[in-house]
């Protein structure tokens, strides 16, 4: 299902086939929030569109490209806030992640893989741009969440995992969602979520949230999160302890 309309943001193709430029064109033709603001074969070309009409808020962008890179063209565009690479070349994967990609789809597309990207892409642009960012501060076993004009109090043992929204974590208790502005790396490292384990690039858990661990994954809130290959050994050295 197409992602609900809200706020429309700007966003730019860059690829140098112009058929796989069109695919992605055809897919973004779903999701109202996201206006085509140019559709481009090369880097030079990109760049020179951002010269005279502006930074956009999103670059869909391919990998391997004569002259310029996708990965050289989006460490020169780090201003652009989100940064999807479309490639047919998955081993590039970790220097796109590197380069502060907010994810990374393999060609051919599939409409199920693009819908997943694009909610998370809705869900970081609406945080990026939101007028009042969330503050929070912490206490040794409280969160303190500066929403609007309102200040919400959380104890640590109400939060079920923590979710990575690139420069944003996702706070998700059993009945709600909240965002603080901070990687969640850096979150993680805090005191007051030593009871917590980063179980995938995306996802930290908190010990007691836990229903099921299998193969799969581990089990939180009704919810089956994945276990990343790298955090394997971490994740059950902690739940052996």
């Amino acid at each position: 299902m197409p992602v609900a309309e809200k706020k429309t943001y700007t966003c730019i193709i860059v690829d140098d086939k112009e058929i796989d430029r069109l695919a992605v064109q055809a897919f973004l033709e779903d999701y109202s929030f996201m206006a085509l603001a140019g559709s481009f074969a090369s880097a030079t070309e990109a760049l020179e569109h951002i010269r005279s009409a502006g930074t956009p808020d999103a670059i869909f962008l391919d990998v391997d490209m004569p002259g310029k890179s996708g990965l050289d063209l989006r460490n020169e565009l780090r201003t652009i806030p989100a940064c999807i690479f479309i490639t047919a070349h998955p081993q590039f994967a970790l220097e796109g992640f590197e380069l502060a990609a907010l994810d990374y789809l393999i060609k051919p597309l599939k409409e199920d893989r693009f819908e997943k990207a694009m909610r998370r892409l809705q869900e970081y642009l609406d945080l990026h741009y939101k007028a009042e960012l969330l503050d929070f501060t912490l206490g040794e076993n409280t969160l303190f969440i500066k929403d609007g004009f309102k200040q919400v109090k959380l104890q640590i043992q109400e939060i079920v995992y923590l979710e990575a929204l690139k420069d944003y974590t996702g706070i998700i208790t059993r009945h709600k969602k909240y965002c603080v502005l901070s990687p969640l790396g850096s979150l993680i490292k805090e005191k007051a979520f030593q009871s917590f384990v980063r179980i995938h690039r995306s996802y930290a858990i908190h010990r007691h949230a836990v229903s099921e661990i299998s193969a799969r994954g581990i089990r939180v809130n009704d919810i089956l999160l994945p276990i990343g290959a790298s955090y394997k050994d971490s994740v059950e050295k902690f739940f052996s302890v």
